[in-house]
């Protein structure tokens, strides 16, 4: 156990009593402290934070998990107080958080931070969220039985941190009162992981780096822990390097690469590329929300998430939703314009929004459990339970850093999705034409899916990417300095995208909800994918002067998928199917004189592993061949995608439109 000050601020102010300061007083007197002891130095008192690092917390299993207890203290001795608790378990060190444990101490909490299983300083095998639930529980019902616990934990982290605290909830965790589940992976078998059957390679490319290979002094350490070999370790680090190569020269089979020499990380990669169907290997994975509602501890939740976040599907669409309708508990969600886990961000990719778009999560952790673990009647409990940020409206002139101009504003909701809705069918009709009117009897569209020729994927709903693409809005154009482009040709130019686009707006057109395409499409081939993204076409000026094609929303599906994430079903050749694709939600104006357009084709990548078309087992194909692939457009085959539009003049109290689509 050792001192230190506290990071913010070496001095507090106190008041002058002898006696320590009661819980409910440490909160409000170490935060004056830290803001005033400039202006008070000479009544202030040395005021710092405990740090015991690394104490071994049992399992039921007997493997120990490494946990670092950050505690207040005045004048050089800890203060005594029985104190709530904010849990943070993560996979990525648990000594890179120290400033959260140091910003909660400040304000009157305890902070134990935990390396999860198998990660860092934890003992036993790597098994990715699939023991969370037990570690999670033994580990609350740990810190509930010591002394400087007042029976109160929150819990907080982002993206793998937070499938943790859903995990927590799952197992029904004693004394866990309060969550912030930030950007929260979870569903991992219906997207994220599995995406509607296909594959994101973003987690190919986290394992070999995140998980094992990085090759920094701290990441390094990690290889070795994770390699059956500690000399291994280069060589993953090697293999890192070289994902590119790799996720263009798939499948990846066991025992074939360097990834052998860390047996965790390559069995349960080979186990998620192979595992298609949504049955227990994803169901009972960890933090699969909406498959245990009926277990799931009721806890006051505060959502975080973005419309370019790799979660944001399960997070508002799923999760959000679901525990609305199930739970008695406060549920609240904010939706920025935010990629994964950068709520202080202003910009998402080349996409530049207002000076206000960024959050202070620190601030709305604390009132968060302020209220619920202190009881402190701060407002939280009274507030809209959702808000979001509605993008567009911004004039679309070209930023000091080379990014469009997008906008808009914040706006308090009473629920998602919102009541209001009218959900608006545009269909796909001939001569690339999309619109609200209904389809006649226009020829069918076949184009060529090569695979050895995929879509680029340019931005999107992504995260932990590292070399393979980048994240947020991106003008749907090729460009030189990314690695798939072999020209700077929009992809709108390519002979298999299929694309359909309105006129331009006549007037202002809001979009906010959940987004759904029904496309009715066959092949030639037993088995292949059919992507499907949401444009926002820019129409050109002086600074764009061939306008700006942003993406919006995209999604994928799996043909086997087609019927049921549980049980595949093969194509029969030149027969045609409906499709469900389900894309991220979105809150989008797209403007006058915009044109709202919709791009159909048949890979996504990297974004998304790339199908061979062979009906072959996933992970496992020994051949490839070219599909041709045919989308409807008659009125028997309706293909369309269903808008969620919000009527200019309407309120919260407007009547509803159609029922949502899922």
């Amino acid at each position: 156990m050792h001192f230190v000050p506290d990071p913010q601020k070496e001095d507090c102010l106190t008041t002058h009593d002898s006696a320590p300061p009661s819980r409910r007083q440490l909160g409000f007197t170490l935060f004056a402290a830290f803001a005033l002891s400039a202006l008070h130095a000479q009544s202030a008192a040395s005021c710092g934070i405990s740090e015991t690092r690394d104490v071994m917390v049992p399992m039921r299993d007997g493997v120990h998990l490494a946990t670092d207890i950050y505690r207040p203290t005045l004048n050089g001795q800890i203060v005594e107080d029985k104190l709530p608790v904010i849990l943070l378990r993560t996979p990525y060190n648990k000594e890179h958080r120290a400033g959260d444990a140091g910003y909660l101490v400040s304000h009157g909490y305890v902070a134990v931070l935990q390396d999860v299983r198998g990660r860092y300083k934890s003992e036993g095998h790597w098994l990715a969220l699939r023991t969370d639930p037990e570690d999670g529980y033994d580990t609350a019902k740990w810190i509930g039985s010591q002394p400087w616990c007042d029976g109160s934990i929150g819990t907080i982290g982002t993206s793998y941190e937070g499938a943790t605290q859903h995990a927590l909830a799952i197992a029904g965790a004693p004394y866990v009162k309060a969550m912030v589940p930030r950007n929260a992976m979870s569903d991992i078998g219906e997207y994220g992981v599995r995406h509607n059957g296909a594959f994101e390679l973003r987690f190919f490319n986290w394992v070999l780096t995140l998980g094992v290979a990085i090759g920094t002094p701290d990441e390094m350490a990690a290889a070795r822990r994770a390699a059956s070999d500690p000399a291994a370790a280069k060589a993953l680090t090697e293999m890192g390097n070289d994902v590119r190569q790799y996720v263009r020269n798939l499948p990846l089979r066991p025992g074939t690469t360097p990834l052998k020499f860390a047996p965790d990380y390559e069995k349960w990669l080979i186990d998620a590329m192979s595992h298609g169907d949504d049955d227990a290997f994803w169901k009972n994975s960890g933090p699969s929300v909406v498959d245990h509602l009926a277990e799931y501890k009721d806890i006051p939740e505060y959502h975080t998430t973005g419309w370019y976040d790799s979660w944001g599907l399960q997070v508002a669409n799923l999760n959000f939703e679901e525990l609305t309708k199930t739970k008695h508990s406060l549920q609240r969600i904010i939706i920025g314009p935010w990629i994964h886990s950068s709520e202080s961000l202003t910009h998402a990719g080349e996409a530049q929004f207002t000076d206000d778009a960024s959050l202070d999560i620190n601030a709305l952790q604390l009132r968060w459990f302020d209220h619920f673990l202190k009881g402190i009647d701060n407002g939280v409990d009274r507030e809209p339970p959702v808000r979001i940020y509605v993008m567009g409206g911004g004039d679309a002139h070209k930023t000091l850093e080379g990014r469009i101009f997008v906008g808009d504003h914040w706006r308090d909701e009473h629920e998602w999705p919102l009541a209001r809705t009218v959900y608006t069918s545009y269909y796909l009709h001939g001569a690339g034409l999309l619109s609200p009117g209904k389809p006649a009897s226009d020829a069918p569209i076949t184009y060529q899916f090569d695979r050895k020729n995929p879509v680029p994927t340019l931005g999107g709903n992504i995260s932990s990417q590292g070399a393979l693409m980048f994240q947020g809005a991106a003008d749907q154009r090729c460009r030189a300095d990314f690695w798939l482009c072999t020209d700077t040709r929009p992809l709108s130019a390519r002979n298999d995208v299929v694309v359909f686009q309105t006129p331009p707006l006549t007037e202002d057109v809001e979009v906010t909800g959940p987004l759904v395409v029904k496309l009715w499409a066959s092949s030639d081939a037993r088995d292949t994918d059919f992507t499907a993204k949401l444009v926002d076409v820019y129409p050109p000026n002086s600074d764009f002067p061939s306008g700006v094609d942003l993406n919006i929303a995209d999604s994928i599906v799996r043909a086997r998928y087609r019927n049921s994430l549980e049980k595949p079903e093969l194509l029969k050749p030149g027969q045609p199917y409906e499709f469900t694709i389900q894309m991220y939600p979105t809150s989008l104006v797209f403007k006058r004189g915009h044109r709202i357009r919709v791009d159909i084709s048949s890979s996504n990548f990297p974004r998304f592993d790339v199908n061979p078309n062979t009906g072959e087992p996933l992970n496992d194909n020994r051949r490839t061949q070219i599909a041709h692939n045919t989308i409807y457009l008659d009125s028997d085959h309706p293909s369309r995608i269903i808008l969620p539009i919000i009527p200019a003049d309407s309120s919260a109290s407007t009547a509803p439109g159609e029922s949502a689509v899922h």
